[in-house]
C-alpha cells in the first residue's frame, strides 16, 4: 500500500470495510496469532459453554463415537437390499422384537418395527447435524475435526446410499400407529370401530396425493444438510460426490415435493456443478435455472462456468493432511491434557514459561509507549534484522533504567527470545 495513489488506497480501504469475513476465518487467524504469543495467554481460564464442555468430554474418543453413530444409522436406514449386502451386523430392533416367534398381529408388528427404525434414523441424523452446528458456532476447528472424522468414517457414501432409494415412497410411508404417537400415547383414547361401516362411507381416492410422513421428511432433510456441511468449501470432498455418482441420486431426490428438500439438493448441485462438465450442464439447464432462482450467490462464484475436472484430483490427500496437521496443533495448544496419546501431537513453540518474567516483560512493553508508523506491520521483519539481531545491546543496562529486578535466568531467557 505504500506509494500507491490515494484513490487506490481508499478503494482498498472501502473494500476491506465492506468485505464479508466469516466467523471461521476470524477464528483461524486468531489461532495463528495465539501460536506466536507467549504461553501466558494460553493459561487464561475461559468460561466453558455447554458446547465446549461436550467437546472436551467427547474429544478423547471422538472417532469411536462418530463411528458408533454411523453404524447405528447404517443399520436403521438400510433397505432390504443394502442390508443383505452389508450383512446386517448391528441389530437395532432387538428391544422391539417379541419373544413369541408367531405374533398375533404380524402386520401391526411389522409396522411397529418400521416405525422404530424411522425414529432411530431421525434421532441419529438430528444428533449428527446438531453436533456439526454447535461445534461450528463454538470454534471452527472443532467443526473441522468432527467433519473430518465423519469424512474418514465414510459418512458421504452412507448418506448417498440412504438417498439411493424411492424417496417418494419413503417420505409418504404410513408406518405410524396412532395409539403410540405423541400425545395419544399419554392418554387412553378408544380405537375406532372398524367392524361396521356407515352407509355414507366412501372409498379412499387413490388419485389424491398422499400425506408426507414428517418423521421421514425430517430425516431426509437432515441427511442432505449433513452432506452439504461436510463438502462446503472443500473441493476435494466435493469431487468425492462425483466419484460416488451422486448427481443421478440427487436428481431423483428432487421428485420430493417439498421446498426445503429442493433447497439443499440445489445447494449440493451448486457445489459440484463445475466438476460435472459442460455436457452435464447442457443437459440439465433446468436444474441450473433453479439454482439461480433459489440459492444465494456470492460475488466471486464460478460454479456455472468454472471447470476443474483435472486440476484438483491429486489435492485431496494433501489438503486433508494439511488440515489434520492444523487440528493437531490446535489440540496440542488447548487440549493436550485431555488426549490419551500425545506422542503424535506437535511440539508447541518455545516461549517464556516463567509467569513473573512474562508479566514484567509485558509491563515493560506497555510503558514504552512508542508510536509505530502505519506500514510497520509490513516491514517489521526488516526492522528486527537491522535494529535487533545485527546490533549488540546491553539488555541489563536497559532494564535497570526501569528498575526491574530480573534474575540471571530470566535475562538468559530474554536473550534467547
Amino acid at each position: 500500500m505504500v506509494g500507491l495513489p490515494d484513490s487506490i488506497q481508499e478503494g482498498v480501504r472501502i473494500l476491506q470495510q465492506h468485505l464479508y469475513v466469516s466467523h471461521g476465518d476470524l477464528a483461524m487467524k486468531h489461532e495463528e496469532k495465539m501460536c506466536n504469543t507467549p504461553k501466558r495467554n494460553r493459561k487464561i481460564l475461559f468460561y466453558h459453554p455447554p458446547a465446549e464442555q461436550l467437546y472436551r468430554a467427547m474429544l478423547p474418543k471422538m472417532e469411536d463415537y462418530i463411528i458408533a453413530l454411523l453404524k447405528v444409522l447404517l443399520a436403521s436406514a438400510s433397505t432390504p437390499l443394502s442390508k443383505a449386502k452389508t450383512g446386517g451386523s448391528l441389530n437395532v430392533l432387538v428391544d422391539v422384537l417379541p419373544e413369541d416367534p408367531n405374533p398375533v398381529e404380524p402386520q401391526r408388528l411389522q409396522k411397529d418395527l418400521n416405525r422404530h427404525k424411522e425414529i432411530i434414523t431421525k434421532a441419529v441424523s438430528a444428533s449428527l447435524l446438531l453436533l456439526l452446528k454447535h461445534f461450528r458456532l463454538n470454534h471452527v476447528y472443532q467443526f473441522e475435526f468432527i467433519s473430518q472424522c465423519m469424512f474418514y468414517a465414510n459418512c458421504i457414501p452412507l448418506v448417498l446410499k440412504f438417498l439411493n432409494q424411492d424417496m417418494n415412497m419413503y417420505v409418504t410411508a404410513e408406518n405410524s400407529i396412532p395409539s403410540l404417537d405423541f400425545p395419544t400415547c399419554l392418554f387412553y383414547i378408544p380405537p375406532p370401530n372398524l367392524g361396521h361401516s356407515e352407509p355414507h362411507d366412501t372409498l379412499p381416492d387413490d388419485s389424491s396425493p398422499k400425506a408426507m410422513c414428517w418423521r421421514n421428511l425430517f430425516s431426509t432433510v437432515n441427511m442432505l444438510r449433513i452432506i452439504q456441511k461436510l463438502t462446503k468449501w472443500r473441493p476435494p470432498r466435493t469431487m468425492m460426490l462425483n466419484v460416488f455418482k451422486s448427481p443421478p441420486i440427487l436428481k431423483k431426490t428432487l421428485k420430493i415435493s417439498h421446498w426445503l428438500v429442493h433447497l439443499y439438493v440445489l445447494k449440493l448441485f451448486k457445489l459440484q456443478a463445475k466438476y460435472l462438465g459442460k455436457n452435464w450442464r447442457k443437459a440439465n439447464m433446468k436444474i441450473l435455472s433453479s439454482i439461480y432462482q433459489h440459492v444465494r450467490h456470492r460475488l466471486l462464484d464460478d460454479w456455472a462456468y468454472g471447470s476443474d475436472l483435472d486440476t484438483r484430483q491429486w489435492e485431496a490427500p494433501t489438503e486433508e493432511q494439511k488440515l489434520k496437521s492444523t487440528l493437531q496443533m490446535y489440540h496440542a495448544m488447548w487440549y493436550r491434557d485431555l488426549l490419551p496419546d500425545t506422542s503424535q501431537l506437535p511440539d508447541l513453540p518455545t516461549h517464556i514459561d516463567d509467569e513473573s518474567t512474562t508479566d514484567d516483560v509485558q509491563r515493560f512493553i506497555d510503558e514504552c509507549n512508542v508510536e509505530l508508523p502505519k506500514d510497520f506491520d509490513n516491514n517489521y521483519k526488516v526492522w528486527l534484522e537491522r535494529e535487533v539481531f545485527e546490533k549488540e545491546h546491553d539488555w541489563d543496562a536497559m532494564l535497570e533504567r526501569f528498575n526491574y529486578n530480573f534474575t540471571c535466568d530470566d535475562t538468559a531467557s530474554l536473550d534467547s527470545h
